[in-house]
């Protein structure tokens, strides 16, 4: 019944009338038809005039439509802006969400690297405070206990990636930009849209309550193996439910339902509301990413979903889905049914884990792109390409988990295919790579602060990239697993590559969504530090690996012999921490300018026009900051999203919703044929 009478208001209120024998039209009107339903909220003061010789709209003026918005009552603070609908508050939401949760991320691990640089040494300044937030059971007398050390590595992780990184990349710009860009008033299902970030917010609070139960947040990594999660924070002075583990576990759920409920919706937006115009390829390379990384998402999480649910009830139920019989902890046999299996767990988690790496990295190429072909004023080498290289991605990302598992003792036919799969995979990524590398030849290129960051994502995602090929053989993994080797390798793709990107991204589309632009010259001052900083964090950690030293050890490596027999450029395996550490520190203080001139620049920034980057694609045809509803007029796509530097016409950009000219109809003649002499 409420559908229906919405769909009936709706109909009221875009009176529209088909003409005979446009199919065109009837494909359009299908899209607003179901639109209609899913949009829990009324349009006033936007208007759909007459598009073209296919489409009729009634525009005349309706004096009781011009009553009914004096009837309208104007949303209050906490309906628009904490409990909105609208898809670039919820877009600005997260993305404010996701910058607290990486900063807070990073400051564990500038705790984790003060312990790693001066193993036992008590943390000046602030080290006396932190007992009394992390309980006295974290730093007694600013010194680091190992199980707290446990919990930042297993946190930082954790934060970072599914409580930063992704609802930035993926939820943020994907909820800001993706419907504008398509020419549509707003996601699909934008009551599921608003579910899909409280339920991120709920996870968040979750995991941020962990720090403060008796024992502290999660101890057994980001990847919480079994059998080690299983038992982690039981027995005497744990609460069942209320410990790290468990509560790590239980805001786990609520981010991955979180995700699912965001990829639905992010599908269903891209394939249904584009504007009339927009066909596939027409579509800007960022939609592509985030319509892909909406498919991993839907069909990777729902089985790590399942293994945390499975993985719960191991702990508070005394199941046995991952504890094999015979275990025995702290010396006594433990009571349960067994049967279980740790692998099982192993695999579950990395079937996610590996798409989840292209999760990160996608929405990162598609911001790239958008930058590149903007910043050097042509268009993007191999667009063609670049799709179906980003689609090849997303279905190779599904076959590759078990590289993470060359530890387990698979057989060689097993090993054989996972090297091959994993080999494959870097094919499509070189060529985008290459791509875009391709589209900076020739190029009038402006070195823009997003262009900045856009340029230094493609080297530093390179490095990562390229250190990752050895990994995919399992006799060269079996030395170098689980050293400071695969966190260089990792951190590449993540840090200095997707970061990387998502600083490019802010930079970009903040005029988009205050109307005012980011100070240059503070941009560039976060933008240097950060980069050479990032080089000597990670660079060293690769010469650590080769020597190695363990990722996970609570004294940096100090103890062992072998990191310290010799030395990499005149420091010991051990002695590199010391270094990287106050590159990490002084990394810290370089973000600084940007969080100055990110919230200065709302209020204070330079006003700037719609388009300041003059642009192409249509989310730069709405007005900034854009209204509810998006555009005043409905955009139509007559061309694709990247005419730069077009022959014959005045700007050196041509936007999609420009009409194509007679003259650009004109064939070209078919180039001439060879002559061999």
């Amino acid at each position: 019944m409420i559908a229906r009478g919405f769909s009936s208001l709706c109909t009221r209120k875009f009176r529209t009338t088909q003409k005979a024998g446009h199919p065109a039209f009837s494909h359009t009107n299908r899209k607003f038809q179901a639109l209609q339903i899913a949009l829990p909220f009324r349009y006033y003061g936007v208007t759909f005039p007459e598009m073209d010789a296919s489409t009729s709209v009634d525009t005349h003026h309706d004096p009781h439509a011009h009553a009914a918005e004096h009837e309208h009552h104007e949303l209050g603070w906490w309906r628009k802006y904490i409990f909105s609908t609208d898809h670039k508050v919820i877009g600005i939401q997260y993305g404010l969400c996701g910058l607290v949760f990486l900063f807070f991320g990073f400051c564990l691990m500038m705790l984790m690297r003060w312990q790693l640089a001066y193993p036992g040494q008590a943390l000046p300044v602030i080290g006396k405070w932190l007992p009394h937030i992390f309980g006295p059971g974290s730093m007694p007398d600013g010194k680091m206990t190992p199980d707290f050390y446990n919990s930042l590595g297993a946190m930082h992780g954790t934060i970072m990636i599914f409580l930063g990184v992704v609802p930035l990349a993926f939820a943020a710009f994907g909820n800001f930009v993706v419907p504008l860009q398509i020419g549509a008033p707003d996601m699909t299902f934008p009551k599921v849209n608003a579910a899909s970030f409280w339920a991120f917010a709920v996870g968040g609070v979750i995991m941020l309550i962990s720090f403060f139960v008796p024992g502290g947040a999660a101890k057994s990594g980001w990847t919480s193996y079994t059998p080690l999660a299983a038992f982690s924070d039981t027995g005497p002075g744990h609460n069942p439910i209320f410990n790290g583990q468990t509560l790590w576990l239980i805001g786990f759920i609520f981010l991955i339902t979180s995700s699912l409920l965001g990829a639905v919706n992010f599908i269903t937006t891209i394939i249904q509301l584009r504007a009339k115009g927009l066909t596939w390829m027409r579509l800007p390379f960022f939609v592509w990413s985030q319509f892909v990384t909406a498919f991993l998402l839907l069909l990777a999480f729902p089985p790590l979903e399942a293994a945390i649910v499975m993985q719960l009830m191991d702990r508070v139920a005394h199941t046995s889905f991952f504890l094999p019989s015979g275990l025995v902890v702290n010396g006594a046999p433990v009571s349960i049914s067994g049967g279980g299996s740790p692998l099982l767990w192993q695999h579950l988690f990395w079937f996610l884990g590996h798409p989840e790496v292209y999760v990160l990295i996608l929405p990162a190429f598609g911001i790239v792109a958008e930058i590149l072909a903007n910043n050097s004023r042509k268009p993007l080498w191999g667009y063609k390409s670049l799709v179906f290289s980003v689609l090849v991605i997303g279905f190779l990302s599904f076959i590759v988990w078990a590289h993470h598992m060359w530890m387990t003792g698979m057989g060689t036919a097993v090993s054989a295919f996972f090297q091959t799969t994993t080999l494959l995979i870097s094919i499509p990524s070189v060529i985008i790579l290459s791509a875009f590398f391709i589209s900076l030849w020739g190029g009038s290129i402006r070195f823009t602060v997003p262009m900045l960051f856009a340029t230094a994502f493609l080297p530093m995602f390179g490095i990562g990239g390229l250190t990752g090929i050895p990994l995919a053989f399992n006799s060269a993994d079996l030395y170098l697993h689980d050293t400071y080797y695969i966190i260089a390798h990792f951190h590449y793709i993540v840090a200095p590559g997707t970061i990387f990107g998502l600083f490019a991204g802010i930079y970009y589309w903040f005029p988009k969504a205050t109307g005012r632009k980011m100070n240059d010259f503070w941009g560039k001052v976060h933008f240097w530090p950060t980069l050479i900083c990032m080089n000597v964090i990670f660079l060293p950690m690769f010469l650590q690996g080769m020597a190695g030293m363990h990722r996970r050890w609570y004294d940096g490596g100090q103890g062992w012999t072998v990191s310290n027999e010799h030395t990499i450029w005149g420091l010991t395996g051990f002695q590199w921490n010391q270094p990287i550490s106050w590159a990490a520190w002084i990394m810290g203080l370089a973000q600084i300018p940007f969080i100055v001139n990110f919230f200065w620049s709302i209020w204070h920034g330079e006003k700037v026009n719609d388009n300041p980057w003059e642009a192409t694609t249509l989310e730069w045809t709405a007005p900034s900051p854009p209204p509810h509803g998006n555009f005043i007029h409905t955009p139509i796509a007559y061309r694709g999203p990247y005419e730069y530097s077009l022959p014959g016409r005045e700007r050196d950009y041509t936007m999609q919703n420009e009409p194509v000219e007679p003259a650009e109809r004109t064939r070209r003649k078919p180039p001439a044929e060879p002559v061999l002499v």
